[in-house]
């Protein structure tokens, strides 16, 4: 069974020798040219997709609206997506050693961004590349998997992702 990445994971595509992509930085934030009133009551978060070319040759990488699919919440609603503030890699030569990020704002209601899922299929060299699936959930660095400050919560993806990777560096320790 295919098993999602944890954001913040690189995922190394077969097929595309040295090719690499990762879902990281999923944090709060507010789009730099405003609010589209359609998110209205909704909390903004940002996400980012780097493709790290480790290969030999260069490759020209497409991310644009559509291949980027952002769930949220315990029932994989479809979040708000701002694409007038987002921005693509649309083909885009990456050469050997170099990177290039997308940069996505999302939105919606508060209580479910401690989960959230994030869908990429990148088109390279006018190729689509395999589905790959991140998920984390605002918050999860810092504390308990995005609640607050002394309150337990035994359920959720996202916590327990949180558990499996504190037990295995417990293992690797010990």
């Amino acid at each position: 069974m295919y098993e999602p990445n944890v954001v913040g994971d690189w995922q190394e595509y077969e097929g595309h020798a040295g090719l690499r992509v990762r879902v990281h930085r999923l944090e709060p934030a507010e789009p730099p040219r405003g609010r589209d009133d359609a998110a209205e009551g909704l909390t903004y978060f940002r996400v980012r997709v780097t493709v790290e070319n480790r290969g030999a040759r260069q490759v020209t990488v497409h991310l644009e609206d559509g291949q980027i699919d952002v769930r949220i919440g315990p029932d994989g609603e479809s979040a708000f997506l701002d694409w007038r503030n987002s921005q693509f890699i649309e083909g885009f030569d990456v050469y050997p050693l170099r990177r290039a990020t997308a940069v996505l704002y999302a939105a919606g209601p508060e209580a479910s961004l401690d989960q959230v899922d994030v869908q990429v299929q990148l088109r390279v060299d006018e190729e689509w590349a395999d589905r790959r699936l991140w998920t984390g959930g605002l918050g999860l660095p810092g504390g308990e998997c995005g609640t607050s400050p002394g309150t337990a919560r035994e359920e959720g993806l996202a916590h327990q992702v949180s558990a499996f990777l504190r037990d295995q560096a417990e293992e690797g320790t010990a």
